[in-house]
């Protein structure tokens, strides 16, 4: 089994105020992880710049004209109080649209089995026309629909883990049939949505929200009782996963508290389902996650996994 990494370079000029958890040092920690012997067998390259007419896809043309206007050659351009862009953000965030898009196409032309996605910034808040919460583009969302055009994917499922809900991911496909969309979550939590009545216009939205402190016993119930059998009945013939690791029990930003482990355990689930119903193919990008320590834990489990390890 061979797995693709594709890494950003650009994200480390994605510049935010100083304190800000979404900073270049996650990169450079998911970096160190991966410069690991054991993921020496990973098939490694750079993403590539995406274009607008693929971010078109999922978001408003409008919005696109007015953020590509926002970003500044200088100094901090303010969306709100979380998420703003420096001189590097536009390049890092076309350069996350252009990995998710070339893991795709490598995936989906049998290139690799697999694909893990390690840009910043993250993507899963960005809704139809409007930045928030770190996000500008909703990379995974994306990824979903461009499979869907170019290769005729008839069913593609997003899975996201972040510990916050993915608003954004839910807004583009509330109304699309042939998108599922699942998501465990700490709730109440940044950003306020993701109740488990919001199903969709097509009952293809799985919300599972999970309490403060409730701890992988019960994300992997979430998982193995509710979103795992909503996804085999979906029957996908791609997985992106929205794979966020601020649920870990080190992160700042939450009190989930997840062990790296239940990453890894929840990418070999998901892969079972990949196995099942898609040809085991997998895309997965990178979310939050804003402890580097329990970064680097997480996403090595969850990219050994990814492996087949």
């Amino acid at each position: 089994m061979t797995t693709l990494l594709l890494s950003n370079p650009a994200s480390l000029n994605h510049l935010t105020p100083p304190g800000h958890p979404e900073r270049p040092d996650r990169m450079r920690a998911v970096a160190l992880t991966m410069a690991e012997d054991r993921f020496s067998a990973l098939t490694r390259g750079e993403a590539p710049e995406g274009d607008l007419d693929t971010v078109a896809l999922c978001h408003d043309n409008h919005y696109i004209d007015e953020l590509r206007h926002i970003a500044p050659t200088t100094g901090m351009a303010y969306i709100d109080g979380d998420t703003a862009m420096s001189p590097g953000t536009w390049e890092a965030v076309m350069r996350g649209v252009g990995g998710a898009v070339a893991a795709t196409d490598a995936v989906m032309k049998g290139e690799t089995a697999n694909a893990f996605v390690a840009t910043r910034p993250p993507g899963h808040h960005a809704e139809i026309n409007k930045s928030m919460g770190f996000c500008f583009f909703d990379n995974a969302a994306i990824a979903a629909r461009y499979a869907q055009r170019k290769y005729g994917i008839a069913r593609a499922a997003v899975v996201d883990f972040d510990v916050h809900h993915g608003n954004g991911t839910q807004d583009i496909f509330w109304a699309d049939s042939t998108v599922m969309y699942c998501s465990t979550h700490q709730m109440p939590l940044f950003p306020g949505t993701g109740a488990s009545g919001e199903r969709g216009e097509h009952d293809t939205v799985v919300n599972a929200p999970l309490a403060s402190e409730d701890g992988g016993l019960k994300f992997r119930a979430a998982f193995d009782n509710l979103i795992l059998p909503q996804l085999r009945k979906f029957a996908p013939e791609l997985i992106i996963i929205s794979a966020g690791f601020d649920a870990h029990r080190r992160d700042p930003l939450a009190t989930l508290n997840l062990d790296a482990t239940d990453f890894g355990w929840v990418t070999r689930k998901l892969m079972d389902v990949a196995d099942a119903t898609a040809g085991g193919r997998i895309v997965s990008v990178l979310e939050g996650g804003y402890d580097l320590q329990g970064l680097k834990e997480s996403v090595g489990e969850h990219v050994i996994a990814l492996m087949g390890a």
